[in-house]
């Protein structure tokens, strides 16, 4: 199927902290886990004489960063593929160690602004939601089929949201008279039941967010990336990860913080005293998150529930397992 060539405008959140994390250097090899639209991958490049592997599932992005590669021949390498199997992916192209990793969670400006993903309740369009647009099942078969009681957990574990389960039993009812192909309908109906709040984010927001999430398993992504990118970093490399939700910034923490023997280390699979034993895999570069300055907030929006979190690799062995063996 091709892919629509359209014009977007993309500003990377935290662009100035995510650089300072990396710190790119010449020679070195990075890796841009959610290209998107190729905001960090163009600063990393244009900060120092080094290489990129851009990561993306949306055949938008690999689009726009084949066009973006002709500006930096033979150091921007854009390949197709989830970034929780970035091992996998660089390993076909000979490279098994880097110098840094940039994840950016959530979706992109580009996935936002087309009408036709279904991703944003601002505008009409099908109620798809799908990243790489080959996911079996999109935002509409979510809502068309789910029970009650699912759909409520979804609501409120991905998107934070108290109304959740007065949200899933109106759409519950509602689509036995007509089922939800459209984000117009959906938000619609969400608007009727929840009020807007008092700093003016729509009602809607918060489900939508949840539905996004859970269609393209992003939560499950974000453990596998993790791990894939303790494997990947060479000593002194840096890993920065700016999340957007809840769920996801304490995924990350949970995660820099116990490999880096700030956290519970405990694990379903290994021995209580062996997993304690395992020497920190990481050093946080700092022990809290780095949220966007007022000034940044105010030129994009989109950055105000923006956090980033960074931590540099050490020599030790990487943990066994996959981060989502980890328990709380």
């Amino acid at each position: 199927m091709a892919v629509p060539t359209k014009t977007f405008t993309h500003t990377p959140v935290l662009l100035r902290e995510v650089l300072e994390a990396l710190g790119p250097r010449d020679g070195a090899i990075y890796v841009d886990g959610t290209f998107g639209a190729g905001g960090y991958s163009t600063a990393i490049l244009e900060a120092a004489d080094c290489h990129v592997f851009g990561i993306d599932r949306d055949p938008m992005a690999l689009k726009t960063g084949k066009e973006l590669a002709k500006r930096f021949p033979g150091r921007l390498c854009i390949l197709g593929g989830c970034y929780g199997d970035m091992v996998n992916l660089l390993a076909k192209r000979g490279i098994d160690k880097v110098d840094g990793v940039a994840l950016d969670i959530g979706v992109s400006s580009m996935q936002i602004d087309d009408a036709e993903r279904g991703f944003s309740f601002r505008t009409n369009g099908p109620l798809d939601m799908r990243m790489g647009m080959h996911a079996d099942a999109t935002a509409a078969d979510v809502v068309n089929t789910m029970n009650e009681d699912d759909l409520t957990h979804i609501i409120y574990a991905y998107g934070d949201e108290r109304a959740s389960r007065r949200i899933a039993a109106a759409i519950v009812k509602d689509r036995v008279r007509e089922p939800f192909t459209t984000t117009s309908q959906l938000a619609g109906l969400i608007r009727r039941i929840v009020k807007k709040s008092k700093d003016g984010v729509d009602p809607a927001t918060r489900t939508f967010q949840a539905l996004r999430i859970y269609v393209n398993d992003e939560l499950g992504e974000l453990s596998r990336g993790l791990t894939a990118a303790e494997k990947l970093l060479s000593p002194c490399g840096r890993l920065a990860v700016v999340s957007f939700h809840s769920g996801e910034d304490r995924k990350v923490k949970k995660f820099l913080h116990s490999r880096s023997g700030h956290g519970p280390r405990q694990s379903r699979h290994l021995p209580e005293a062996a997993f304690s034993e395992l020497p920190p895999s990481f050093s946080l570069l700092k022990r809290g998150i780095i949220k966007p300055c007022k000034e940044e907030i105010e030129i994009n929006p989109r950055a105000r529930s923006a956090r980033l979190r960074a931590a540099e690799r050490n020599g030790s062995p990487s943990w066994p397992g996959d981060f989502s063996e980890i328990a709380a």
